[in-house]
């Protein structure tokens, strides 16, 4: 599908270019889009409110947000669809569509790194370490960085949370971190979950061990050359329980 944008609920012109260059000071959501529909519409939409007025200090228009993403979506019904709130003498809301994404197949191979993003419970633009760090967890052979910070405590990974099944509950890391759509997702589901600091070494314990983002979930096979377990019966629970979450229409 060729790319697609929309500015301010309209499509993008060549007026736009600036804005989209200096656009670096802002926020965004990533959401997968299948028939016109999205998961967890209402927490996008809460995560772009909650960071324009922390970081802004300023309300955000919903129904231009909504806008924005039917346009750069056009007549597509599947699509990968990005929505940022930038500043530029003014907040500003910018929405592109691309083909879908899906995770692949086989379990994920994560390497390790030590790292923290700034302000992480926000999902803001800037992130060129991270890019840079999952070029190096992929020159490695790796599919996934995974981030951890003093002790050794994990975090998450680039682009997606990782978390723990045990068979009954759910265990996400204690760390600074960004709280996915995904993750939300999930602890909204019926499976019970808890936060308990984690490092490398403690995923071996676990019957499975899965990222999540808003591509969906996966599970992961390696954490560096820890091998970890891909328990079918857990991972059939674990994902049988995500892909119960309904879809809402965009707007």
């Amino acid at each position: 599908m060729i790319d697609r944008v929309a500015v301010d609920g309209r499509p993008a012109g060549a007026g736009d270019l600036g804005l989209t260059v200096a656009g670096r000071n802002g926020h965004f959501t990533a959401m997968q889009v299948r028939g016109g529909r999205v998961r967890g519409l209402d927490l996008h939409l809460a995560r772009l409110t909650a960071a324009t007025g922390e970081l802004f200090g300023v309300p955000l228009d919903l129904d231009v947000v909504l806008a924005s993403a039917r346009e750069a979506l056009g007549d597509a019904r599947d699509a990968s669809v990005r929505v940022y709130v930038v500043d530029r003498d003014g907040v500003h809301v910018i929405a592109t569509a691309v083909s879908p994404h899906r995770w692949p197949g086989p379990p994920r191979a994560l390497m390790t790194a030590a790292y923290q993003r700034f302000l992480p419970h926000i999902k803001h633009l800037g992130g060129f370490p991270q890019a840079y760090l999952r070029g190096r967890a992929e020159a490695g052979g790796f599919d996934e960085v995974l981030f951890t910070g003093p002790g050794g405590l994990i975090s998450e990974a680039g682009i997606a949370n990782l978390g723990c099944f045990d068979g009954e509950r759910i265990v996400w890391p204690d760390a600074p971190m960004l709280r996915g759509i995904a993750m939300g997702l999930l602890e909204r589901g019926g499976l019970p979950f808890e936060r308990r600091p984690l490092r490398a070494a403690d995923l071996a314990a676990f019957p499975l061990v899965f990222l999540s983002n808003s591509w969906g979930v996966t599970p992961v096979g390696r954490v560096d050359d820890l091998e970890l377990k891909v328990g079918e019966d857990e991972w059939a629970r674990l994902a049988a329980d995500y892909d119960a979450t309904p879809w809402d229409a965009l707007g």
